[in-house]
């Protein structure tokens, strides 16, 4: 592998989630560039990075990332791609094999993820656990709306995708994987998140998370957004054109308790080129599966 080929991920990002969980999906769909957190900083001596502010324990996690991101990575392509000295790349990699986040090959020279990774997963998934009748709706607003179909949730401050349903034909829009947490004013789950929150919590969630654009159409302006959610609210829809992923458009509609709280989202996506006439369609699939999912959270399913 080549060192200029590797990548380095963003360390625990302060935004929205959405998160996918299908370990099913057709591969090699195209993304949209995401808001890049801004690299590391190099400090005045050469080879040590630092994050702001700087600590041992991000630097760490940044190594961990970039062996995630591409499959192992040698000490030297740690060390050229996140600007670390070589001392630094095997004090940081030793304790995360110590610890079993890493394992080093030592005939390949490269470390590659530890055991201990998977049991962070799979506890995430645990609590991220979607029933199987919650999954029978996502499927069936696929099936019959022949669209990738979504179940996001509230997680903290966050929007979690914690359910896709999709196939070759109707595919699922990059990036919206597992760990995904942008983009809540341009996707139409986050969307129906936005609108539920009052003036002061979306106002205080936006300052801290912002509105990068992603495409031509992503709404950045406050005051625009703010008519948007008016109508989102007073239709109880929430739909975006293209303004996350060029040539793919979605709608949402709100999951809600008992107490009528907008707890999460289902939503679906298709490319712009198949909505065609079939809007009030797909809506009228959105709002029974809506109305199911709410049913089966007011009843703990």
């Amino acid at each position: 592998m080549s060192h200029a080929t590797l990548t380095a991920g963003p360390v625990f990002a302060a935004h929205t989630a959405a998160v996918s969980v299908d370990v099913d999906a057709p591969a090699n769909r195209s993304a949209p560039s995401v808001a890049a957190v801004p690299p590391l900083e190099l400090d005045a001596s050469p080879g040590v990075a630092s994050a702001a502010p700087s600590s041992s324990t991000l630097k760490a996690l940044s190594l961990l990332e970039l062996v995630a991101q591409n499959g192992g990575a040698s000490a030297t392509e740690i060390k050229e791609t996140l600007g670390f000295s070589l001392p630094t790349v095997y004090r940081l990699a030793q304790l995360l094999v110590d610890a079993d986040y890493l394992v080093h090959l030592r005939e390949e020279r490269r470390f590659e993820l530890g055991y201990k990774v998977h049991e962070l997963g799979r506890a995430l998934h645990q609590q991220l656990g979607v029933s199987p009748p919650m999954r029978a709706v996502v499927q069936a607003l696929h099936e019959a709306g022949d669209v990738a179909a979504y179940f996001a949730v509230y997680r903290g401050t966050d929007v979690v995708v914690a359910h896709v349903a999709d196939s070759a034909r109707a595919q699922r829009i990059r990036p919206l994987e597992f760990g995904f947490h942008e983009a809540t004013h341009a996707t139409a789950f986050g969307k129906i998140i936005l609108a539920g929150m009052s003036v002061e919590e979306r106002d205080s969630f936006l300052d801290a998370n912002g509105m990068p654009s992603f495409t031509d159409a992503t709404i950045t302006s406050r005051d625009e957004l703010e008519r948007h959610l008016e109508r989102v609210r007073l239709r109880g829809v929430a739909w975006e054109r293209e303004e996350f992923v060029p040539g793919h458009t979605c709608a949402a509609v709100g999951v809600r308790s008992a107490s009528g709280e907008v707890i999460g989202a289902v939503a679906l996506s298709l490319e712009s080129p198949r909505l065609g006439h079939r809007s009030d369609e797909l809506e009228r699939l959105l709002r029974g599966a809506g109305a199911r999912a709410s049913h089966l959270v007011r009843r703990g399913r």
